[in-house]
């Protein structure tokens, strides 16, 4: 007998972020855990041991700024000052640099607006020998390591100070001294070649560890499975964290899968241990990489730790974010702002007060205009970038191919 047609036919699901333009932001979806779970295992435990860690969410640091939980670090006043100014420093300098790109000096920058704390707070816990493979938003992990802010400016501006001669965009970033591998733009790529340092670090017996970074998008790419694949089968001495933060370019976290299970959950399935943590909380992203620094140095392989955060600017220069969700949606986030949240928690201990604050805004405010005045200076596109033409034909190819080489000459005889 024939089949009938059904009419219930099979429909695709095309993931829809929860707010668009005009819309009023409603963050009640969002759990805020309030008892700061769960709870700090062994870092040598056995992999499944952190499976319910990949679906909760680790925190220190209530609202009202006391610290709380087995995953509290035990960090001077001291440090967590050199902190908040590294906070500080890293969002003066995206507002400059921001404004600047407006005005024509560079042609492109990336902010880290709201996601300070996961750099900050990540190279707090790392030894300066670790290696990082980073994505655009970590300039953080530099300025707290000590790098030349008007290096880094530099390398925007593409001018005689810019040790990259302008070969590459504004932003990605290139500082081999402090162990910060050149970015890439292609998102996605450094995963792998993170994952391979760390093997090779493993195989001369150092202990030194790599920390590799990627956004919530990127883990839809293969590059992503293939650096879980390989840190799981050889135990790589690596930390690979997803730093969700809500949107990928202006595609939200849905696009990528972020509707099902967490982003950290992606780990759990390859037999590796998983962290997910609140990304605006400095004290939980340096405990939740201290353990996993540990657990690397120590044998027990690479750890996933997924960073809960947001992203409050637009995703370059080049993007408009109140074209696809609401303008005031940053201000409702429920997890607050990561320098807020730390300022409080330093007001609450008695060691910080609003004076104090204030006067650090100004200062930071204060400093990154005159390292900006001073690396203009060198040149900008606006003007005259004082970099020498002829180095567009150096250090890009070993051996020239024939039509490059045709047109060094040809430049040769036309500057003569």
């Amino acid at each position: 007998m024939a089949r009938k047609p059904s009419n219930n036919r099979s429909r695709l699901h095309v993931p829809e972020p929860p707010f668009r333009p005009g819309d009023t932001p409603d963050y009640s979806h969002i759990s805020v855990p309030a008892d700061h779970t769960p709870v700090r295992p062994d870092p040598l435990c056995d992999p499944h041991e952190t499976s319910e860690h990949a679906l909760k969410l680790i925190r220190v640091l209530r609202f009202s700024g006391e610290a709380v939980g087995d995953w509290k670090p035990d960090l001077s006043a001291e440090q967590l000052r050199n902190a908040l100014k590294s906070l500080m420093m890293t969002r003066a300098m995206d507002e400059r640099m921001f404004n600047m790109q407006r005005q024509g000096k560079m042609s492109f920058y990336m902010k880290s607006t709201g996601e300070e704390a996961v750099s900050v707070g990540h190279a707090m816990a790392l030894n300066n020998s670790d290696m990082i493979f980073p994505t655009y938003r970590q300039q953080g992990i530099l300025i707290h390591r000590g790098a030349s802010i008007k290096e880094m400016m530099c390398q925007c501006l593409s001018n005689a100070g810019d040790p990259l001669d302008g070969k590459s965009i504004p932003v990605l970033y290139s500082f081999k001294k402090h162990g910060f591998f050149s970015i890439s733009g292609n998102l996605g790529t450094q995963l792998i070649q993170g994952v391979g340092w760390g093997m090779a670090s493993a195989y001369k017996n150092s202990d030194e560890i790599a920390s590799v970074f990627t956004g919530e998008g990127a883990t839809a790419e293969g590059d992503f499975h293939y650096a879980l694949n390989f840190a799981s089968t050889y135990r790589a001495p690596c930390i690979i964290n997803v730093v969700n933060n809500q949107w990928a370019i202006s595609s939200f976290q849905g696009i990528a899968a972020g509707e099902g299970e967490t982003f950290a959950a992606r780990g759990t399935g390859y037999g590796l241990a998983t962290l997910r943590v609140d990304g605006n909380d400095l004290l939980a992203v340096y405990a939740a990489t201290k353990w996993a620094a540990e657990r690397a140095r120590n044998g027990g392989g690479a750890t996933l730790i997924e960073h809960f955060t947001y992203r409050k600017a637009g995703h370059s220069t080049s993007d408009d974010p109140t074209k696809y969700r609401p303008e005031n949606e940053p201000e409702v986030w429920p997890f607050g702002d990561p320098i807020e949240r730390l300022k409080i928690h330093l007001i609450h201990l008695k060691e910080w007060d609003e004076a104090r604050h204030e006067a650090l805004a100004e200062e930071c405010k204060t400093r990154i205009r005159e390292i900006y005045k001073d690396a203009e200076s060198m040149g900008n596109l606006a003007g005259d970038t004082q970099v020498n033409d002829y180095t567009m034909f150096e250090q890009v190819y070993e051996h020239a191919p024939d039509h490059i080489d045709a047109q060094r000459k040809m430049f040769e005889a036309e500057s003569d």
